[in-house]
């Protein structure tokens, strides 16, 4: 496992992690003692930077955390967020006391003093434009209850506003082999400001894996099956906002120009590592198998530069007009 450094907090985290949506629901049914598993599985590989949010299962994922942190000597840091158990989901939610209500309830759920990384979870765009938000969040370290904080978006535009604002240390955002815009300005800022890239989404809601065909089917209470058209949330998070048979097409491609010594897993995290601006790439597991998968490809070589440009000309041809100047 390789570590870099996560914005101006002074840890080096794994530059794969895990992202707990999976194991928290909207992904199909899930084991909580498999999940458990697999955990522990991440942690023995060097992973030591877990993803999660409060509705992940209604706070079974953070749950799932806070067991593993007790069960476990090694030093981990959690990361969990706050902001989508507003109904509705509005800006004008996102006051002094919901945050704070939400705060004590992670900190419960984690059994912990304090959170060690706070996300706003996908806000409203207005909400980027409301300082006083992030004053609330400046508070909270202050009062001891939030290590440090940063931001999930949902749009490159809405990330770049974020980090005015001189407390973000991190934002987390859709990037993949499906989704190349925040490389195109977002990155560079970051660097030089010294925050640190969550690239989440990483697989593409699994369609990276190449393991989907035509007639896959999912489950319900899967988001791949009830989400495809934006019906619960934002569109882009699933499938990163590809059409299914678009996106199929493209890996077929992208399959005849993944290196010999990686699967297309693999190579799909090791493209992201290529970019100096991410901190950590932070692909789900639910089965001790899969983080095995996709923890390993950390320690694989750097792709060349012609492969690269042959994802970039896969991208421009079957993917860039789907979902570039969207998100």
């Amino acid at each position: 496992m390789k570590y870099r450094e996560l914005g101006q907090t002074g840890w080096k985290v794994s530059s794969i992690s895990f992202g707990s949506w999976a194991i928290g629901g909207t992904w199909g049914p899930v084991d909580e003692s498999e999940s458990l598993a697999a955990l522990h599985r991440a942690v023995e590989m060097g992973v030591n930077f877990f993803d999660t949010a409060d509705v992940y299962g209604d706070g079974i994922s953070e749950r799932l955390l806070a067991k593993l942190r007790k069960q476990t000597n090694e030093t981990i840091y959690i990361a969990t967020k706050a902001g989508r158990r507003l109904d509705p989901h509005v800006a004008e939610g996102y006051t002094r006391k919901n945050l704070t209500e939400f705060v004590e309830r992670s900190l419960k759920n984690l059994e912990s003093e304090a959170i060690d990384l706070l996300q706003l979870h996908c806000p409203p765009t207005s909400v980027f434009y409301m300082p006083e938000v992030f004053g609330v969040l400046d508070d909270l370290v202050k009062e001891g209850k939030v290590r440090y904080f940063g931001v999930s978006v949902e749009k490159v535009e809405e990330a770049l506003k974020a980090i005015e604002f001189p407390g973000v240390q991190s934002v987390q955002i859709i990037f993949n082999l499906f989704r190349h815009r925040p490389a195109e300005l977002l990155f560079k800022q970051t660097l030089k400001r010294k925050i640190g890239i969550l690239a989440r989404v990483p697989l593409a809601s699994g369609m990276l894996t190449g393991k989907m065909k035509k007639d896959s089917s999912f489950a319900a209470n899967d988001h791949r099956f009830f989400n495809r058209e934006g019906a619960s949330f934002d569109r882009g998070e699933t499938f990163s906002g590809v059409d299914y048979e678009t996106g199929l097409l493209a890996v077929e491609k992208l399959k005849s120009i993944c290196p010999a010594n990686m699967n297309l897993t693999q190579f799909a995290l090791r493209w992201i590592l290529m970019f100096d601006a991410v901190t950590c790439a932070i692909p789900g597991a639910k089965r001790p198998s899969q983080v095995e998968e996709n923890f390993s490809a950390a320690d694989l070589p750097p792709l060349s530069e012609k492969v690269m440009e042959q994802v970039r000309d896969i991208y421009n041809q079957y993917i860039r007009e789907q979902v570039h100047h969207y998100w």
